[in-house]
């Protein structure tokens, strides 16, 4: 950040007096420019005994396969955007099941929420950002091309809960040396 958004002045890192960490400090007006974590949100879309993934029509790992994710919004809630990001990129009307997982990414400033959710009808098909969406059972999931070590979590849960019948709220942390496979902003 080189220029403040209230005014325009020029902005300094620095400690602002009573914080403890560097912050984007306007010169001029005074204006403390917080940066705070992504919110990432998705649905698992379940369909029998199958869920729905998008292939990537964007970087990053374009052509790679997802599940409905992105950017939550200002004035939604996660639920709202991961229903949104659903529509957006699968064409897909949903239902929200629950909270399934959530995931830090610290060292990118993300926080992955991935929902449960029912698909209501099979009347998918790509959105702008997706090249392809399809249905997969669990021994049809592409696993050397999914796009995001997330989604590879977030999976591998999914299907060991469901051979219980029992869905658990799944937390984690996706480490750094992963972190080129994260959604950039």
């Amino acid at each position: 950040m080189k220029y403040c958004s209230q005014c325009g002045a020029a902005v300094e890192l620095r400690v602002p007096p009573g914080d403890n960490l560097p912050r984007f400090v306007c010169r001029q007006c005074a204006t403390i420019h917080y940066q705070n974590p992504k919110i990432v949100t998705g649905c698992i879309a379940e369909w029998e005994n199958r869920i729905l993934l998008c292939k990537r029509a964007i970087e990053p790992r374009l052509g790679l396969w997802t599940l409905p994710a992105g950017f939550m919004e200002n004035n939604e809630t996660t639920a709202q955007a991961a229903l949104r990001e659903t529509l957006e990129e699968a064409n897909a009307n949903v239902e929200i099941v629950g909270l399934y997982a959530m995931f830090d990414i610290p060292h990118i400033s993300q926080v992955y929420l991935m929902f449960r959710a029912r698909l209501l009808d099979l009347n998918f098909n790509p959105g702008e950002e997706s090249l392809d969406v399809k249905l997969f059972t669990e021994l049809e999931i592409p696993w050397n091309e999914l796009a995001f070590p997330v989604i590879n979590e977030t999976l591998k849960f999914y299907f060991q809960d469901r051979k219980h019948n029992q869905y658990q709220l799944r937390q984690g942390k996706i480490p750094p040396h992963q972190e080129y496979y994260a959604i950039k902003s």
